[in-house]
């Protein structure tokens, strides 16, 4: 699977559309590339008889949608559905196979809260931040997060401060950074809460919400360096003529981001 990779089978006409990252594909190596890197997505969004049509119509794979099809009722494991899509043109070499064997077995042995927190880690890092923000609300929802992982309760709201600042939304993430930092999270969580703090506040607020946060002369003095080595940074000069496309660009992603 390193470096480049030939297609062995055609190309569609009509994509395949994955939904939990908003994405098309149109080979067969690329739902080999997305499901060897997303795991914790791989749900019956993704497999399903939608997929098994296209692997038949357009891919002109019916064996391959055939061993599918079989499979997708019990959905009993993730071996089922994902080794006949990977032999089908020997997508893995022998490391790599031993390396997926290796994760499908930690994520069996992982609980449920644990799994659905993964899964919204897939889809931060896919930029998927509104379906990840749902996913860790959810979690919270639950009341015993801290028996499947010590740390967990504070992990998600670091996760959904982060989620919400990559959407602009500095007072919610605010409110979760300052949620993490009280359920129980380290120096760090509390610098952290800070800098989303400063970005909300007038300084003489800040200052004062600071020290009711518990911050001392050390870490206020942490946040304040952290602060003035980001304002010294040279800003981004965009020529004129690209104004456009960057403008585009970043439209695309924050649509992307919220699904919208």
């Amino acid at each position: 699977m390193s470096g480049y990779i030939l297609c062995q089978t055609k190309t569609a006409d009509s994509p395949y559309f994955i939904e939990n990252i908003s994405t098309n594909i149109y080979t067969l190596e690329e739902l080999c590339y997305y499901l060897f890197h997303n795991l914790y997505l791989i749900d019956d969004t993704v497999m399903n008889e939608r997929l098994c049509l296209w692997l038949q119509d357009e891919l002109n794979l019916p064996g391959l949608a055939a061993r599918l099809r079989a499979n997708l009722g019990k959905f009993s494991s993730l071996e089922d559905v994902l080794y006949p899509v990977f032999k089908e043109i020997n997508y893995l070499t022998y490391e790599e196979l031993k390396v997926l064997n290796a994760r499908i077995q930690k994520l069996d042995r992982e609980s449920r809260q644990v799994r659905e927190k993964q899964k919204g880690d897939a889809l931060m890092e896919n930029g998927m931040y509104v379906h990840a923000i749902q996913v860790y609300q959810k979690l919270l929802e639950e009341n015993d997060l801290e028996e499947y992982g010590q740390g967990l309760t504070a992990k998600v709201c670091h996760n959904l401060g982060c989620a919400f600042s990559y959407l602009f939304q500095m007072e919610k993430a605010l409110e979760y950074f300052r949620k993490e930092w009280e359920s129980g999270g380290e120096r760090q969580a509390l610098k952290t809460c800070l800098l989303a703090l400063h970005s909300v506040r007038t300084e003489e607020k800040y200052k004062a919400q600071a020290r009711e946060l518990g911050a001392d002369d050390e870490l206020m003095s942490e946040v304040a360096e952290v602060l003035r080595v980001f304002a010294a940074k040279p800003g981004i000069t965009v020529e004129k003529e690209k104004t456009d496309a960057l403008l585009e660009k970043f439209t695309g992603e924050y649509h992307r981001g919220t699904g919208s």
